[in-house]
């Protein structure tokens, strides 16, 4: 099969070549990918501590060619959503069903490879906050993937949202399109407390989000786009001043919990125009150099996706 395999003697860190097609075990679906996605943690992370050969990958969508042996998910034919570890970025893929969506008939399927990382986190990370209805719900980083479908996933459920971007004036309109009700340069300029935070960003912006958490408030550490720590000042977690039963919670979309429900749930979504996968770069996949720097220097807000046509 053809597959992006790292190579650190590309400039981009991988080439597309032949790779060995995927063994299925019995509980995982061969897909045939149509289409896949970029995260940065994984085009950051990912490329540079994998062997070369290696094929890596966490989304993609695509269309089941073999289901699997003992039964469970989709038969062949069946579009579909999936996520993992690695083997997105290849012609084949195979997938624990478990952690396969299906998808709608004549869907987008690049538009649905948006949704695993992206759209599932944003999804759990808000579960994790509780009921949302009415509260005040405040995403940093909110012009990444995960950040754009978090906006928009919280309006949905009710919440009052606050988008913290580094850039209110070039991405406020984009935000509030999305559901935003407030734009904000940063969560120290917040006015009044919020119930909850999906941080995408990590250091300096989680600890002031923790600051600004009205009492039992919940903080979820999606990701991180800093190298800077987390450096609590003294008294941080006094409970004084209403300001108790706050938490921060960790983040592991990859748990154990079958993450099938939610990604044909999402999928169904973007496909019926309820939600926006936000791309903003989309082309070959033998362009994926492009799109891969376009990640690292911070110029690409929203998706990137690769068609493998």
């Amino acid at each position: 099969m053809r597959a992006l395999l790292v190579d650190r003697s590309a400039a981009s860190g991988l080439r597309l070549g032949e790779g060995a097609d995927p063994v299925p075990a019995p509980h995982e679906a061969l897909v045939r990918v149509s289409a896949l996605s970029l995260n940065f943690g994984e085009v950051k992370h990912g490329i540079a501590g994998a062997p070369d050969g290696t094929v890596l990958g966490w989304d993609a969508a695509g269309v089941v060619e073999r289901a699997a042996a003992n039964g469970s998910g989709p038969v062949a034919g069946t579009p579909v959503v999936t996520v993992g570890l690695d083997g997105a970025w290849a012609e084949l893929r195979a997938v624990d069903t478990s952690a396969l969506g299906v998808a709608p008939e004549g869907a987008d399927l690049g538009a649905l490879s948006t949704v695993p990382v992206a759209g599932a986190s944003a999804l759990r990370a808000l579960r994790r906050i509780g009921p949302l209805l009415g509260k005040r719900i405040l995403v940093t980083g909110a012009t990444g993937g995960v950040g754009r479908y978090a906006v928009q996933l919280a309006r949905l459920g009710g919440a009052h949202v606050i988008a913290s971007t580094g850039d209110p004036q070039a991405h406020g309109d984009g935000l509030r399109a999305l559901g935003a009700h407030e734009v904000v340069a940063g969560p120290e300029l917040l006015g009044s407390l919020v119930d909850g935070v999906v941080d995408c960003v990590g250091g300096r912006q989680l600890v002031q989000s923790f600051d600004k958490l009205a009492a039992n408030g919940t903080l979820v550490a999606v990701g991180r786009a800093t190298d800077e720590p987390e450096s609590f000042p003294p008294g941080a977690f006094y409970g004084y001043d209403g300001r108790h039963g706050r938490s921060i919670t960790t983040f592991y979309l990859l748990d154990g919990v079958p993450l099938g429900p939610d990604l044909s749930w999402l999928a169904d979504g973007v496909a019926a125009g309820g939600l926006d996968p936000q791309i903003t770069w989309r082309g070959g996949w033998d362009k994926a150099g492009e799109a891969i720097s376009a990640l690292l220097e911070r110029r690409l807000h929203g998706k990137a996706v690769l068609d493998l046509a």
